[in-house]
């Protein structure tokens, strides 16, 4: 959605907001961005959901999207990893 150095405080409440209107209700958004990654792939945006079917909907909907100009790369994390702050694991 954003790339490295992009993401501002305002990145946080929009994705939270939309993702409510959209999906359901949000628990949190944590926006992590990676040292040394390629712009592709430097920022992750978390969104935990209330309800499994609300992230499954969002990831749906999302993966593949575009958003200024970047394509969305969407999917489910690893909840213990989300949970003990371990944002910066692999993905595949």
């Amino acid at each position: 959605m954003v790339g490295p150095g992009e993401v501002d405080d305002e990145l946080e409440p929009e994705v939270r907001e939309e993702c409510n209107g959209k999906y359901g209700t949000v628990v949190q958004v944590v926006i992590f961005e990676i040292p040394r990654a390629v712009p592709e792939e430097a920022v992750r945006i978390f969104v935990e959901f209330q309800r499994v079917e609300s992230a499954i909907k969002a990831v749906i909907d999302l993966n593949g999207r575009f958003f200024g100009g970047r394509q969305v790369m969407a999917g489910f994390y690893d909840h213990e990893d989300f949970k003990a702050y371990k944002l910066n694991e692999r993905t595949e």
